[in-house]
């Protein structure tokens, strides 16, 4: 692997040099005033991006996965019902973790490239009159298939019942690359973190608490220590934590708070999906089809692409690290060997796109796939030449 080649993988993303310079800090009392002046803005920059007014923001040292936990054992009590759609990996693991919880999960089985079925939880929830289910899970974007699910529907669904139920979505790879609108969503705690569309390395659990989120947490009984928010609120009121922070990641979110929203976010989310559609012209040029089954699902953060019957997928990501030094995403769970991952997220160009692009179709060549050289890379130009920005 190069190091002077950016990686096409899901997360993490590739880091700009400003970012790498703002984690690349001298040590500070994180219990002083200093400190306060980088946690409060981060913080208030997070709640800019989630397009929030009123969220609390609770930033942990730790990854999205600590960020899914964090929103259950603080709004949540052991055998209380949750509902959720398995249609990927990493819905599958949230699933997985509030199995270990001792949380109850009613689960609708979605075939691996479908959204959230948004209809079927509509039923479920009307049928719910004793308002038994206590949470429904929502991965706005499913890294594993490269599907996006439309989370303003499942806020209808909800609403359409008078269902009282929280809303928990995962953003971790849509947040501050794809639309998420928080408070238009309804959405109760959105949990996302620092090395996806913020552009960072992994280390920051980045979650927002709704006003009926935190209500939730006066009475949720399951245990928490480390990612107790309550604790964590009466630190930054004295601008500290209540343990050691990663403070020059925290300057780094920071910055790149900063970065996102002076590019503007509509610009952000245009850039990406000008990006991952070029991406997409790519792979119909090469004959192939994603994973995703619909356009209306298409991921702009993340393309699984789909290789012919037979062919082990994962060999075109080997063959990429060894012979090229570039970095593709393998496939996983139910579609691992099936498909290979193209991460077009944060810090990325189309010029640098068209580099991960020819470089798939090397390798693909390489390894014997009727594939033309050339024809992804073309039909990516076409739609960057036509829709790059002036």
């Amino acid at each position: 692997m190069s190091f002077q080649n950016p990686v096409f993988i899901p997360g993490p993303t590739n880091i700009p040099e400003a970012l790498r310079k703002a984690c690349d800090m001298p040590t500070i009392d994180h219990r002083s005033p200093l400190f306060g002046q980088i946690l409060h803005p981060a913080r208030e920059g997070v709640r800019k991006v989630l397009k929030s007014e009123n969220a609390e923001v609770f930033i942990f040292p730790s990854t999205g996965t600590g960020g899914w936990e964090t929103a259950l054992s603080n709004c949540l009590s052991a055998g209380d019902q949750i509902l959720a759609a398995r249609n990927g990996m990493f819905s599958h693991r949230w699933i997985d973790m509030c199995q270990r919880h001792g949380l109850e999960v009613q689960i609708v089985e979605t075939p691996w490239g479908d959204g959230l079925p948004a209809d079927r939880y509509a039923e479920i929830l009307a049928a719910d009159t004793q308002h038994q289910i206590k949470a429904v899970l929502a991965t706005h974007n499913e890294t594993a298939t490269g599907v996006k699910s439309d989370i303003a529907a499942v806020r209808r669904a909800l609403d359409a019942a008078g269902h009282p139920a929280l809303l928990f979505v995962d953003g971790v790879s849509s947040i501050a690359s794809m639309d998420f609108r928080m408070d238009e969503w309804g959405v109760d705690v959105a949990v996302t973190g620092s090395q996806k569309g913020f552009m960072l390395t992994a280390g920051l659990a980045i979650v927002g608490f709704s006003a009926k989120a935190m209500e939730a947490t006066q009475a949720a009984t399951l245990p928490r220590t480390f990612f107790d928010v309550h604790d964590m609120a009466k630190g930054y009121a004295a601008n500290a934590y209540p343990y050691t922070p990663a403070v020059g990641l925290l300057n780094g979110l920071n910055e790149a708070c900063k970065l996102l929203l002076d590019e503007g976010l509509d610009n952000v989310f245009a850039r990406h999906t000008r990006i991952a559609e070029g991406v997409r012209e790519a792979v119909g040029a090469w004959g192939l089809e994603l994973c995703a089954t619909s356009p209306e699902v298409y991921s702009d953060t993340v393309s699984a692409i789909r290789t012919p019957e037979g062919f082990n997928a994962t060999d075109i990501v080997t063959h990429a690290a060894d012979k090229y030094g570039v970095a593709f995403g393998v496939g996983l769970g139910e579609v691992a060997g099936k498909v290979f991952r193209i991460g077009h997220l944060g810090s990325l160009t189309d010029v640098m796109a068209l580099s991960g692009i020819a470089t798939a179709e090397m390798c693909m060549v390489d390894l014997g796939l009727d594939i033309k050289l050339g024809s992804g890379v073309a039909a990516a130009q076409e739609h960057y030449r036509s829709t790059a920005r002036t």
